[in-house]
């Protein structure tokens, strides 16, 4: 991997087999493999209480949903500061 240089303002990126690759690119990529290592390696059953029922389900779900709605809610955020 080389690190290519750019424009002053270019997002930088680095060449992956000859492919130009964003690094923001390459973390989300390590960032995703990693949460879908994690999720998968948990799969034991938890117990949540929400605020009136208690409900049991497998951990992997749980986590699947937390990443979704973080994932969700950091798009949301990204989007209102781009409009700023």
């Amino acid at each position: 991997m080389a690190r290519k240089q750019s424009a002053p303002h270019a997002p930088p990126t680095v060449t992956v087999k000859g492919r130009d690759m964003r690094l923001r690119t390459i973390g989300f990529v390590v960032l995703a493999a990693l949460a879908i290592w994690f999720i998968a390696a948990n799969t034991g059953s938890v117990t949540i209480r929400l605020w009136i029922p208690t409900v049991t389900l497998p951990l992997w779900s749980v986590l699947t949903v937390t990443l979704l709605v973080g994932m969700a809610l950091g798009m949301y955020i990204a989007r209102r500061r781009a409009r700023r």
